[in-house]
C-alpha cells in the first residue's frame, strides 16, 4: 500500500535585492518574526531577490502564506518591517498603484506625478495617511498603501484624484466627506 505525500503549497515572489536587509533584519530577526507570527518558512536568495514562502506544516492556513507574501511585498516597496507587519492583522491589506498604468513610463510625468503624492517636505502623503489611517509608501513609480481595506481604498482613490491633477484642497474635502461616511456606518454598526 502506497501513501500519497501531501502536495505542499509554495509561494514564489521577488523582492529587490537593496531591500532584502529589511526583509531579514538585524541578525534575521524580522524574517524570524515573520515566520513565527504566519507559521511559514521563508527561503530568501540574496543573490537574485528570489523569495519562497511554504508552511512549516500541513495544518497551516493558506491565508498565512498570503498574508506573508503580503509582507515581503510591502518590504519591496519600501515600507519599514514595523509599517509591514500591520498587513498580518485581520482587516488589513496591501494595495498598490502603478503610476504607468496612468502616465505612461517617462521618468519626468512618474516624477511630476510623485511630487503630487508626496508633497512639499512630504506634506502630502503624511496629510493622505493621517486622515485615512493607512500607510503610503511612494517607490519607484508605485504608490503602496496598507490599511484596513475601506481606508485604503479611500487613500488609493485620493491618490487617483491626484495622479488626475485635481487639487489638494479638492481631495482632502474628498477625504473628509468619505472618512466621515466610514465613521457614521462604524457607529451605526455598533448599535
Amino acid at each position: 500500500m502506497s501513501t500519497v505525500e501531501p502536495r505542499v503549497t509554495k509561494i514564489y515572489t521577488k523582492i529587490p535585492v537593496e531591500r532584502i536587509g529589511v526583509l531579514i533584519g538585524r541578525q534575521g530577526e524580522v524574517k524570524k518574526e515573520l515566520m513565527r507570527r504566519t507559521r511559514t518558512r521563508i527561503t530568501v536568495d540574496s543573490v537574485n531577490g528570489t523569495v519562497i514562502i511554504e508552511p512549516e506544516g500541513a495544518n497551516v492556513n493558506p491565508v498565512n502564506l498570503l498574508k506573508a507574501k503580503d509582507f515581503v511585498m510591502a518590504i519591496a516597496y519600501g515600507f519599514s518591517s514595523e509599517r509591514a507587519f500591520r498587513v498580518l492583522e485581520e482587516d488589513q491589506v496591501l494595495i498598490v498603484i502603478d503610476l504607468k498604468n496612468y502616465v505612461g513610463d517617462k521618468p519626468n510625468h512618474i516624477a511630476r506625478v510623485k511630487a503630487r503624492i508626496i508633497g512639499e517636505h512630504g506634506k502630502a502623503r503624511k496629510t493622505l495617511e493621517e486622515m485615512t489611517g493607512t500607510y503610503i509608501s511612494v517607490k519607484e513609480s508605485y504608490v503602496a498603501i496598507i490599511g484596513s481595506y475601506e481606508h485604503a481604498n479611500v487613500a488609493r482613490e485620493a491618490i487617483e484624484m491626484l495622479i488626475r491633477g485635481q487639487r489638494h484642497s479638492s481631495v482632502y474635502r474628498f477625504l473628509e466627506r468619505a472618512m466621515r461616511e466610514i465613521k457614521r456606518r462604524e457607529t451605526l454598526e455598533l448599535y
